[in-house]
Protein backbone atom coordinates (compact mmCIF):
# COMPACT_ATOMS: atom_id res chain seq x y z
CA UNK A 1 0.00 0.00 0.00
CA UNK A 2 1.72 3.54 -1.17
CA UNK A 3 1.53 6.00 1.26
CA UNK A 4 -1.48 7.94 -0.54
CA UNK A 5 -3.36 4.70 0.03
CA UNK A 6 -2.27 4.65 3.74
CA UNK A 7 -3.90 9.02 4.04
CA UNK A 8 -7.00 8.33 2.02
CA UNK A 9 -7.85 5.16 3.94
CA UNK A 10 -6.99 7.61 7.37
CA UNK A 11 -8.32 10.88 6.88
CA UNK A 12 -10.90 10.56 3.81
CA UNK A 13 -12.19 6.81 3.29
CA UNK A 14 -15.84 8.00 2.54
CA UNK A 15 -14.92 10.14 -0.58
CA UNK A 16 -13.80 13.82 -0.86
CA UNK A 17 -16.11 16.79 -0.81
CA UNK A 18 -16.60 19.17 -4.06
CA UNK A 19 -15.72 23.18 -3.37
CA UNK A 20 -16.09 25.92 -5.31
CA UNK A 21 -13.02 28.21 -5.81
CA UNK A 22 -15.06 30.88 -4.34
CA UNK A 23 -14.97 28.59 -0.91
CA UNK A 24 -11.09 28.20 -1.16
CA UNK A 25 -9.46 31.81 -2.92
CA UNK A 26 -10.08 35.18 -3.71
CA UNK A 27 -9.77 36.14 -7.64
CA UNK A 28 -8.19 39.55 -8.05
CA UNK A 29 -7.62 41.95 -10.77
CA UNK A 30 -4.25 43.08 -12.58
CA UNK A 31 -3.37 46.42 -13.49
CA UNK A 32 -1.10 48.55 -15.35
CA UNK A 33 2.88 48.34 -14.80
CA UNK A 34 3.85 51.00 -16.88
CA UNK A 35 4.91 54.18 -14.60
CA UNK A 36 6.96 51.89 -12.14
CA UNK A 37 11.12 51.62 -12.60
CA UNK A 38 13.20 48.48 -13.59
CA UNK A 39 13.25 46.02 -10.98
CA UNK A 40 13.54 42.59 -10.16
CA UNK A 41 9.97 41.62 -10.04
CA UNK A 42 7.92 40.17 -13.23
CA UNK A 43 5.22 41.65 -14.44
CA UNK A 44 2.86 38.39 -15.98
CA UNK A 45 0.47 38.52 -18.75
CA UNK A 46 -1.59 36.43 -20.27
CA UNK A 47 1.45 35.23 -22.56
CA UNK A 48 3.54 35.08 -19.36
CA UNK A 49 6.69 37.59 -18.15
CA UNK A 50 6.33 40.95 -20.42
CA UNK A 51 9.19 42.82 -17.79
CA UNK A 52 10.45 43.55 -14.59
CA UNK A 53 9.65 46.22 -12.42
CA UNK A 54 10.42 47.97 -8.64
CA UNK A 55 7.74 46.72 -6.97
CA UNK A 56 4.97 44.13 -6.43
CA UNK A 57 1.32 43.58 -6.40
CA UNK A 58 1.27 40.06 -4.14
CA UNK A 59 3.95 38.52 -2.65
CA UNK A 60 2.81 35.14 -1.65
CA UNK A 61 2.18 31.23 -3.85
CA UNK A 62 -0.66 32.38 -6.21
CA UNK A 63 -1.80 30.57 -9.21
CA UNK A 64 -2.30 33.13 -12.50
CA UNK A 65 -4.89 32.45 -14.43
CA UNK A 66 -5.22 34.46 -17.85
CA UNK A 67 -8.76 36.57 -18.11
CA UNK A 68 -7.97 37.25 -21.91
CA UNK A 69 -6.21 35.73 -24.44
CA UNK A 70 -3.70 33.00 -23.71
CA UNK A 71 -6.47 31.09 -21.69
CA UNK A 72 -4.91 27.73 -22.32
CA UNK A 73 -2.10 28.42 -19.83
CA UNK A 74 -1.89 28.78 -16.10
CA UNK A 75 0.99 30.28 -14.03
CA UNK A 76 2.53 28.72 -10.41
CA UNK A 77 4.34 31.65 -9.15
CA UNK A 78 5.87 31.35 -5.86
CA UNK A 79 7.87 34.81 -5.65
CA UNK A 80 6.65 38.25 -5.29
CA UNK A 81 5.04 39.56 -9.32
CA UNK A 82 2.87 42.60 -10.35
CA UNK A 83 0.09 41.05 -12.54
CA UNK A 84 -1.59 43.28 -15.71
CA UNK A 85 -5.25 42.99 -16.35
CA UNK A 86 -5.05 40.26 -18.79
CA UNK A 87 -4.42 37.60 -16.32
CA UNK A 88 -6.08 36.93 -12.86
CA UNK A 89 -4.09 36.08 -9.68
CA UNK A 90 -5.39 34.14 -7.27
CA UNK A 91 -4.80 34.74 -2.61
CA UNK A 92 -6.10 31.20 -1.45
CA UNK A 93 -7.07 30.19 1.82
CA UNK A 94 -4.11 27.78 2.69
CA UNK A 95 -5.46 26.51 5.42
CA UNK A 96 -8.28 24.72 2.83
CA UNK A 97 -5.94 24.13 0.19
CA UNK A 98 -2.34 24.36 -1.10
CA UNK A 99 -1.63 26.56 -3.73
CA UNK A 100 0.40 24.35 -5.54
CA UNK A 101 -2.57 21.71 -5.32
CA UNK A 102 -4.90 24.37 -6.60
CA UNK A 103 -2.20 24.50 -9.50
CA UNK A 104 -2.74 20.98 -10.51
CA UNK A 105 -6.84 20.93 -10.07
CA UNK A 106 -7.16 23.82 -12.51
CA UNK A 107 -4.55 22.33 -15.49
CA UNK A 108 -6.99 19.15 -15.08
CA UNK A 109 -10.02 21.62 -15.57
CA UNK A 110 -8.84 22.89 -18.58
CA UNK A 111 -10.27 26.19 -18.65
CA UNK A 112 -10.38 27.20 -21.67
CA UNK A 113 -13.33 25.37 -22.22
CA UNK A 114 -15.19 27.71 -20.11
CA UNK A 115 -14.37 30.52 -22.99
CA UNK A 116 -17.03 33.36 -22.55
CA UNK A 117 -16.51 35.13 -26.02
CA UNK A 118 -16.87 34.45 -29.38
CA UNK A 119 -13.71 36.37 -30.91
CA UNK A 120 -10.93 37.01 -28.61
CA UNK A 121 -10.94 34.39 -25.62
CA UNK A 122 -11.84 35.61 -22.43
CA UNK A 123 -12.58 34.34 -19.22
CA UNK A 124 -14.90 35.81 -15.86
CA UNK A 125 -14.70 35.57 -12.23
CA UNK A 126 -18.50 34.74 -12.32
CA UNK A 127 -17.39 31.67 -14.74
CA UNK A 128 -14.40 30.81 -12.24
CA UNK A 129 -15.66 31.06 -8.81
CA UNK A 130 -18.34 28.32 -9.98
CA UNK A 131 -15.74 25.88 -11.06
CA UNK A 132 -15.89 22.85 -8.41
CA UNK A 133 -12.50 21.17 -7.30
CA UNK A 134 -12.04 17.84 -4.79
CA UNK A 135 -10.64 19.62 -1.69
CA UNK A 136 -9.04 16.57 0.42
CA UNK A 137 -7.50 17.05 3.62
CA UNK A 138 -3.91 19.24 3.48
CA UNK A 139 -2.01 15.98 4.17
CA UNK A 140 -3.71 14.12 0.92
CA UNK A 141 -3.00 17.27 -1.21
CA UNK A 142 0.65 17.21 0.25
CA UNK A 143 1.01 13.39 -1.07
CA UNK A 144 -0.19 14.63 -4.58
CA UNK A 145 1.48 17.49 -5.11
CA UNK A 146 4.74 15.36 -4.03
CA UNK A 147 3.57 12.82 -6.75
CA UNK A 148 3.05 14.81 -9.39
CA UNK A 149 5.68 17.29 -8.89
CA UNK A 150 8.20 14.80 -9.60
CA UNK A 151 6.91 14.34 -12.77
CA UNK A 152 7.11 18.11 -13.71
CA UNK A 153 10.90 18.12 -12.19
CA UNK A 154 11.92 15.43 -14.88
CA UNK A 155 9.93 17.67 -17.15
CA UNK A 156 12.05 20.67 -16.18
CA UNK A 157 15.45 19.00 -16.18
CA UNK A 158 15.08 17.53 -19.74
CA UNK A 159 13.36 21.06 -20.81
CA UNK A 160 16.58 22.32 -19.44
CA UNK A 161 19.17 20.05 -21.41
CA UNK A 162 16.76 21.07 -24.51
CA UNK A 163 17.88 24.80 -23.77
CA UNK A 164 21.42 23.61 -23.78
CA UNK A 165 21.27 22.22 -27.18
CA UNK A 166 19.53 25.23 -28.13
CA UNK A 167 22.63 27.15 -26.87
CA UNK A 168 24.62 24.94 -28.53
CA UNK A 169 22.75 25.40 -32.14
CA UNK A 170 23.24 29.16 -31.73
CA UNK A 171 26.83 29.07 -31.55
CA UNK A 172 27.34 26.71 -34.24
CA UNK A 173 24.82 28.88 -36.48
CA UNK A 174 26.58 31.94 -35.69
CA UNK A 175 30.34 30.17 -36.18
CA UNK A 176 28.92 29.13 -39.41
CA UNK A 177 27.01 32.19 -40.81
CA UNK A 178 30.50 34.01 -39.77
CA UNK A 179 32.81 31.51 -41.61
CA UNK A 180 30.77 33.17 -44.82
CA UNK A 181 31.00 36.73 -44.02
CA UNK A 182 34.40 37.21 -45.65
CA UNK A 183 32.99 35.63 -49.20
CA UNK A 184 29.84 37.40 -49.02
CA UNK A 185 28.46 41.17 -49.50
CA UNK A 186 27.26 43.26 -46.73
CA UNK A 187 23.72 44.24 -47.33
CA UNK A 188 21.71 46.63 -44.98
CA UNK A 189 18.59 44.98 -43.83
CA UNK A 190 16.29 47.17 -46.17
CA UNK A 191 17.94 45.85 -48.75
CA UNK A 192 16.14 42.21 -48.37
CA UNK A 193 12.98 43.20 -49.82
CA UNK A 194 9.59 44.87 -48.63
CA UNK A 195 8.85 45.67 -44.84
CA UNK A 196 5.38 46.25 -43.80
CA UNK A 197 3.78 46.25 -40.48
CA UNK A 198 0.08 45.59 -39.93
CA UNK A 199 -3.03 46.56 -37.44
CA UNK A 200 -5.31 45.32 -34.89
CA UNK A 201 -9.31 45.02 -35.88
CA UNK A 202 -11.82 46.00 -33.15
CA UNK A 203 -11.95 43.24 -30.48
CA UNK A 204 -15.26 44.78 -29.88
CA UNK A 205 -16.47 43.87 -33.46
CA UNK A 206 -17.19 40.07 -33.39
CA UNK A 207 -17.91 39.73 -36.85
CA UNK A 208 -13.96 40.37 -36.97
CA UNK A 209 -12.84 37.59 -35.07
CA UNK A 210 -15.84 34.92 -34.86
CA UNK A 211 -15.31 32.03 -36.99
CA UNK A 212 -11.75 33.84 -38.57
CA UNK A 213 -9.53 31.56 -40.46
CA UNK A 214 -6.75 34.14 -41.69
CA UNK A 215 -3.85 34.02 -39.05
CA UNK A 216 -2.81 37.26 -37.74
CA UNK A 217 0.43 37.47 -35.58
CA UNK A 218 0.84 39.14 -32.21
CA UNK A 219 4.01 39.37 -29.90
CA UNK A 220 2.70 36.08 -27.90
CA UNK A 221 3.02 34.21 -31.25
CA UNK A 222 6.68 34.67 -31.74
CA UNK A 223 8.39 31.88 -29.37
CA UNK A 224 9.73 29.75 -32.15
CA UNK A 225 11.56 29.90 -34.96
CA UNK A 226 9.08 28.77 -37.08
CA UNK A 227 5.46 29.62 -37.11
CA UNK A 228 3.06 26.95 -37.83
CA UNK A 229 -0.26 28.76 -36.26
CA UNK A 230 -1.29 31.22 -34.45
CA UNK A 231 -3.45 31.75 -31.20
CA UNK A 232 -6.19 34.14 -33.00
CA UNK A 233 -7.56 34.59 -36.91
CA UNK A 234 -9.48 37.33 -38.53
CA UNK A 235 -12.07 37.04 -40.98
CA UNK A 236 -12.36 37.93 -44.71
CA UNK A 237 -14.26 40.69 -43.41
CA UNK A 238 -11.55 42.31 -40.93
CA UNK A 239 -9.23 42.27 -44.19
CA UNK A 240 -11.31 44.47 -46.22
CA UNK A 241 -13.08 46.73 -43.62
CA UNK A 242 -9.84 47.84 -41.68
CA UNK A 243 -8.17 47.44 -44.22
CA UNK A 244 -5.09 44.66 -43.70
CA UNK A 245 -2.24 43.37 -45.67
CA UNK A 246 -2.75 39.95 -46.37
CA UNK A 247 1.25 38.73 -46.43
CA UNK A 248 2.39 36.08 -48.84
CA UNK A 249 3.97 32.64 -47.79
CA UNK A 250 7.79 32.39 -46.76
CA UNK A 251 7.66 35.66 -45.48
CA UNK A 252 9.72 36.83 -41.71
CA UNK A 253 8.27 38.80 -38.63
CA UNK A 254 10.18 40.46 -36.46
CA UNK A 255 8.40 42.02 -33.29
CA UNK A 256 9.82 45.25 -32.79
CA UNK A 257 7.36 47.03 -29.28
CA UNK A 258 6.97 44.73 -26.41
CA UNK A 259 8.36 43.89 -23.16
CA UNK A 260 9.44 41.01 -23.80
CA UNK A 261 12.52 43.37 -26.07
CA UNK A 262 13.72 43.88 -22.51
CA UNK A 263 15.41 40.64 -23.05
CA UNK A 264 14.73 38.93 -26.29
CA UNK A 265 14.54 39.73 -29.93
CA UNK A 266 11.87 37.52 -31.32
CA UNK A 267 12.18 36.31 -35.55
CA UNK A 268 10.24 33.72 -36.77
CA UNK A 269 9.78 32.58 -40.23
CA UNK A 270 6.48 32.36 -42.05
CA UNK A 271 5.58 29.34 -43.96
CA UNK A 272 1.70 29.97 -44.51
CA UNK A 273 -0.16 33.52 -45.66
CA UNK A 274 -0.96 35.78 -42.71
CA UNK A 275 -1.81 39.26 -41.17
CA UNK A 276 -0.12 40.99 -38.16
CA UNK A 277 -0.74 43.43 -35.55
CA UNK A 278 0.93 46.53 -34.98
CA UNK A 279 3.92 45.75 -32.86
CA UNK A 280 5.15 43.57 -35.36
CA UNK A 281 7.12 44.03 -38.91
CA UNK A 282 7.04 41.76 -41.69
CA UNK A 283 9.66 41.23 -44.52
CA UNK A 284 8.46 39.77 -47.93
CA UNK A 285 11.66 39.24 -49.75
CA UNK A 286 12.87 40.21 -52.84
CA UNK A 287 14.33 37.59 -55.74
CA UNK A 288 17.42 36.07 -54.68
CA UNK A 289 16.69 35.89 -51.13
CA UNK A 290 15.84 33.06 -49.22
CA UNK A 291 13.08 34.28 -46.50
CA UNK A 292 14.23 31.31 -44.15
CA UNK A 293 17.76 32.31 -44.64
CA UNK A 294 17.37 35.96 -43.75
CA UNK A 295 15.04 34.80 -39.89
CA UNK A 296 18.06 32.01 -39.77
CA UNK A 297 20.90 35.13 -39.58
CA UNK A 298 18.61 37.37 -37.90
CA UNK A 299 17.96 35.09 -34.85
CA UNK A 300 22.06 34.30 -35.02
CA UNK A 301 22.78 38.03 -34.58
CA UNK A 302 19.10 39.05 -32.78
CA UNK A 303 21.11 39.91 -29.19
CA UNK A 304 23.40 42.06 -31.07
CA UNK A 305 20.61 43.42 -33.25
CA UNK A 306 18.35 43.97 -29.87
CA UNK A 307 21.36 45.85 -28.06
CA UNK A 308 21.88 47.97 -31.41
CA UNK A 309 18.71 49.43 -32.13
CA UNK A 310 16.45 49.25 -28.69
CA UNK A 311 14.87 52.55 -27.70
CA UNK A 312 16.37 54.60 -24.49
CA UNK A 313 12.87 55.23 -22.13
CA UNK A 314 9.76 54.71 -23.55
CA UNK A 315 6.46 53.38 -21.16
CA UNK A 316 7.23 49.81 -23.76
CA UNK A 317 10.33 48.29 -24.67
CA UNK A 318 10.81 49.09 -28.24
CA UNK A 319 13.11 48.91 -31.43
CA UNK A 320 14.14 51.97 -33.49
CA UNK A 321 12.82 50.36 -36.80
CA UNK A 322 15.39 52.69 -38.95
CA UNK A 323 18.24 51.54 -37.03
CA UNK A 324 17.44 47.83 -37.26
CA UNK A 325 16.44 48.65 -41.48
CA UNK A 326 20.37 50.20 -41.31
CA UNK A 327 21.86 46.73 -39.74
CA UNK A 328 24.13 45.07 -41.93
CA UNK A 329 23.94 40.96 -42.77
CA UNK A 330 25.68 39.11 -44.65
CA UNK A 331 24.21 38.08 -48.29
CA UNK A 332 25.66 35.09 -49.84
CA UNK A 333 24.85 34.12 -53.51
CA UNK A 334 21.61 31.82 -53.13
CA UNK A 335 22.41 28.56 -53.50
CA UNK A 336 24.73 29.45 -51.09
CA UNK A 337 21.73 30.59 -49.25
CA UNK A 338 19.97 27.30 -49.40
CA UNK A 339 22.85 24.81 -48.19
CA UNK A 340 23.05 27.35 -45.30
CA UNK A 341 19.80 26.75 -44.23
CA UNK A 342 20.02 23.12 -45.02
CA UNK A 343 22.65 22.54 -42.63
CA UNK A 344 21.03 24.83 -39.55
CA UNK A 345 17.33 23.15 -40.53
CA UNK A 346 19.01 19.88 -39.82
CA UNK A 347 20.23 20.67 -36.05
CA UNK A 348 17.14 22.70 -35.38
CA UNK A 349 14.94 19.31 -36.76
CA UNK A 350 17.02 17.19 -34.09
CA UNK A 351 16.34 19.81 -31.39
CA UNK A 352 12.31 20.43 -32.29
CA UNK A 353 11.33 17.60 -33.86
CA UNK A 354 8.67 15.89 -31.68
CA UNK A 355 9.20 12.32 -33.26
CA UNK A 356 13.18 12.44 -32.13
CA UNK A 357 15.31 13.39 -29.41
CA UNK A 358 14.78 15.30 -26.08
CA UNK A 359 11.35 17.22 -27.08
CA UNK A 360 9.79 13.35 -28.08
CA UNK A 361 10.73 12.91 -24.49
CA UNK A 362 9.62 15.88 -22.91
CA UNK A 363 6.35 15.07 -24.39
CA UNK A 364 6.10 11.39 -23.45
CA UNK A 365 6.81 12.84 -19.31
CA UNK A 366 4.19 15.32 -19.94
CA UNK A 367 1.55 13.31 -21.22
CA UNK A 368 2.44 10.40 -17.96
CA UNK A 369 2.16 13.52 -15.85
CA UNK A 370 -1.30 14.47 -17.14
CA UNK A 371 -2.18 10.30 -16.97
CA UNK A 372 -1.48 10.42 -13.09
CA UNK A 373 -2.78 13.61 -12.54
CA UNK A 374 -6.15 12.86 -14.12
CA UNK A 375 -5.90 9.81 -11.85
CA UNK A 376 -5.37 10.92 -9.01
CA UNK A 377 -7.68 13.86 -8.86
CA UNK A 378 -10.36 11.51 -10.38
CA UNK A 379 -10.01 9.21 -7.16
CA UNK A 380 -9.79 12.63 -4.88
CA UNK A 381 -13.82 13.68 -6.95
CA UNK A 382 -15.35 9.88 -6.59
CA UNK A 383 -13.18 8.35 -3.26
CA UNK A 384 -13.17 5.33 -5.72
CA UNK A 385 -9.80 2.89 -4.83
CA UNK A 386 -6.44 4.09 -6.05
CA UNK A 387 -3.97 2.51 -7.60
CA UNK A 388 -1.52 0.12 -5.83
CA UNK A 389 2.37 0.86 -6.56
CA UNK A 390 2.71 -2.49 -8.29
CA UNK A 391 0.26 -0.97 -10.46
CA UNK A 392 1.44 2.61 -11.30
CA UNK A 393 4.31 0.49 -12.30
CA UNK A 394 2.65 -1.11 -15.03
CA UNK A 395 1.14 2.16 -15.87
CA UNK A 396 4.31 3.38 -16.47
CA UNK A 397 5.59 1.00 -18.59
CA UNK A 398 2.89 0.85 -21.04
CA UNK A 399 3.09 4.84 -21.12
CA UNK A 400 6.95 4.21 -22.16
Amino acid sequence: MSKLDELIKELCPEGVEYRELQDILKIRNGSDYKSFGEGEYPVYGSGGIMTYVDRYAYDKPSVLIPRKGSIDKLYYVDTPFWNVDTVFYTEIDTKMALPRYVYHCLLREHLEKLNTAGGVPSLTQKVLNRVRVPVPPLEVQREIVRVLDNFTFLSAELSAELSARRKQYEYYSQKLLNGFKSNSRMVHISELGKWQGGKTPSMQERKYWENGDIPWISSKDMKSPILHDTEDHITELALCDVPMNLLPEESVAIVTRSGILKHTFPVAYIPFKTTVNQDIKALTVAEGVSARYVSLVMQAYSEDIRTRTKKQGGTVDSLDFDKVLDYQIPLPDYDVQLRIVNVLDHFETICSDLSIGLPAEIEARQKQYEYYRDLLLTFAESGSSILTDRQTDRQTDRLK
